[in-house]
């Protein structure tokens, strides 16, 4: 009987998806010392290991090219934070809706339950943890109460710059130190408070409309621990120590890039009670960075 070998796309396929192995993979790692050791190893700028680099990388990803604004490299790094070409992501103009800050898969959304959320079914934890589990944190997490999120999933694939959701002023932001757990649909299956034990950046922002506050946390992953703000001269890493809160004044346009992840992670928004899921936003549904997200209350 003749025997058909597996196409190498199918067989990364089966390997991804047995959960096991991939959360082993994943997790069961040195995650801390593989992070620093990709941060050092994405930057090397020798063309043909930034050639391979992205050729393996295509391998075990949907990996797509077309959309970037450069067609060459200097380094791997250089690939992760592309820029795309202009015009590719366009911003809902309707002032009364928040567009996503991202290309994502929606993970976990809807309404919050006091000031309890979801990671996964069956997985709850609180916007107290998740925001820093200390007086200020306990005091934002309030304005959440009864209001509405969304967890948006960065694919390592995906184009990894994130955007303001709405005319903005950045007012604070928290730096929380942390672990690096991979936060893909297994590992969130199993890891209880994930996303409160990896590294984040608490960012919060006042619309200019309406005066609502928003938040957005961005929360970095394994190979992914490093966070770069715009309107911050520091990278926020594994290796950064402080100060942990720092005050902003910085002023945003709807769609105004803010920053980016290094590779890709998660972004969780929070919005006040009144905010509501936009047409299509759904656990599992694709999204793009400018697409509507949320709608603001009619008041």
């Amino acid at each position: 009987m003749k025997t058909t070998a597996l196409k190498p796309t199918r067989l990364r396929d089966r390997l991804l998806q047995h959960e096991d192995l991939n959360f082993l993979l994943t997790n069961r790692v040195p995650r801390i010392a593989l992070t620093h050791f990709i941060g050092w190893f994405s930057k090397i700028e020798i063309p043909w290991i930034t050639r391979a680099s992205i050729a393996i990388w295509k391998a075990f990803s949907d990996l797509d090219l077309s959309e970037a604004r450069k067609t060459r490299f200097t380094s791997l790094h250089d690939c992760f934070i592309r820029e795309l070409q202009p015009g590719l992501r366009p911003i809902d103009a309707d002032p009364t809706v928040l567009s996503s800050p991202c290309d994502a898969i929606v993970g976990a959304c809807g309404a919050v339950q006091g000031v309890t959320v979801f990671q996964a079914k069956g997985f709850p934890y609180t916007l107290r943890d998740l925001l820093g589990n200390d007086e200020q944190a306990h005091a934002t997490a309030e304005r959440y109460r009864d209001g509405c999120y969304v967890t948006l999933r960065l694919t390592s694939s995906m184009y990894h710059r994130f955007h303001a959701p709405h005319d903005c002023r950045v007012e604070r932001v928290s730096y929380i130190s942390g672990d690096t757990w991979n936060v893909n649909p297994i590992a969130l299956k199993r890891v209880e408070r994930l996303y409160c034990k990896n590294e984040r950046a608490v960012i919060q922002t006042r619309l200019n409309s309406g005066n609502h506050e928003i938040t957005l946390v961005p929360v970095a992953a394994i190979l992914v621990a490093s966070i770069r703000l715009h309107f911050l001269d520091v990278l926020l890493h594994l290796k950064y120590r402080g100060p942990n809160d720092m005050r902003c004044d910085v002023r945003f346009g709807k769609g105004d890039e803010m920053g980016w992840f290094q590779h890709g992670s998660t972004i969780i928004l929070l919005a006040p009670k009144g905010f509501t899921l936009g047409p299509g936003v759904a656990t599992g549904s694709r999204i793009r960075m400018g697409q509507g997200l949320m709608t603001m209350p009619s008041n």
